[in-house]
């Protein structure tokens, strides 16, 4: 060929091939090992990521966290690489107001909000919530009795089983099937003092929940024990009429726990992963919320006076009045202009 001219296919060719770290290569060609000292020099190899779940708490002022509450004892899964220390060097990133309390390894399939079995919240309220209405709204000197307990206890209990929720959140038609939602227990604990000022604490544990279900299941019961609802507004909240449900205030509500039950009992003690129970982990936990979250319930209490205000505004409710609402159909009920807060799954 005269003055070996290139041919114009492979002098594009040429032009396609790159220089990379001193090696040439073809684009369509894996690049040769490195020589170093007459030897293959092989790349570093990368740590598997294993599949993890994270033991999280948090106070839920000041943000929107999950769900938009505090949570003592939030679990989310993830993919990681298991490096040393990684729970001190997380925590070294983050706030003192949210800490990572536990690690531990799950299957590689594991999700931790789908292989959710039950929920368990907590709702720290002062106990002036449950005085008769007859007294001021803001009573500190209030102490909660052991008849008045009694009768919030057998209240509370009445919740437990399955019921139609749709008055209970903005969100639900009468008619919708999911709706329906499962209580396995729902009960009001021994008051204590904090500054002067008694407190109680509601805990309860479901499959799931709606939004703001469990601030209205408060919320009525609230109600009835004050004297504004008579106790027949319980059974008639879960039929298919509309019925006026006041909203609890947020600031109480705390996720305690969330249950893996069915997945310990697969894997639990297969020998190969650890029991979701997270009993070692319960100290911690314990010293998180004296620390962080029932402080903030305290403080924010005496500050804005969420509770007493809130406890003002219940006389407006109509509890004897019952109407089919728009959605008696099954269509949903519109929202309301309200806080964006959740109380658990909001579907």
């Amino acid at each position: 060929m005269a003055g070996n001219k290139v041919p114009p296919a492979l002098a594009s060719h040429q032009q396609d091939r790159k220089v990379r770290g001193g090696w040439v290569w073809e684009e369509t060609q894996h690049p040769p090992k490195r020589v170093k000292g007459g030897e293959d020099e092989e790349a570093p190899r990368k740590l598997p990521k294993r599949k993890i779940v994270l033991l999280i708490a948090y106070s839920g002022k000041g943000y929107h966290g999950m769900q938009g509450v505090s949570a003592a004892g939030q679990v989310v899964s993830l993919k990681v690489w298991l490096i040393d220390d990684i729970l001190d060097k997380i925590n070294s990133h983050l706030p003192s107001n949210i800490r990572i309390l536990g690690l531990k390894r799950v299957t590689g399939g594991f999700n931790s909000k789908n292989k959710c079995d039950a929920r368990t919240y907590c709702y720290m309220l002062p106990t002036f919530a449950f005085a008769h209405k007859d007294r001021d709204v803001q009573d500190e000197s209030y102490r909660l009795s052991a008849e008045t307990l009694q009768q919030v206890n057998r209240l509370l209990a009445c919740y437990k089983g399955t019921h139609n929720f749709h008055n209970f959140t903005s969100q639900k038609g009468p008619r919708e099937p999911s709706a329906r939602r499962y209580i396995l227990e729902m009960y009001c604990e021994e008051p204590f003092v904090r500054e002067g000022l008694e407190f109680a604490v509601i805990k309860v544990k479901g499959q799931s929940f709606m939004m703001h279900q469990i601030r209205k299941m408060v919320g009525l019961v609230v109600a009835i024990v004050k004297g504004y609802a008579p106790e027949s507004v319980l059974e008639r909240s879960w039929g298919e009429e509309k019925v006026d449900v006041p909203k609890a205030p947020g600031l109480g509500l705390v996720l305690e726990r969330v249950h893996f039950e069915k997945y310990n009992q697969r894997f639990g003690g297969d020998g190969l992963h650890e029991p979701l129970d997270w009993a070692q982990e319960e100290g911690k936990v314990a010293a998180f919320k004296e620390q962080h979250i029932y402080p903030t319930i305290v403080s924010t209490e005496r500050d804005e006076r969420s509770m007493a205000q809130w406890l003002s505004t219940l006389p407006i409710h109509n509890f004897s009045a019952t109407a089919l609402g728009a959605a008696g159909t099954g269509a949903k009920v519109p929202s309301s202009l309200e806080g964006s807060e959740g109380d658990g799954d909001s579907d």
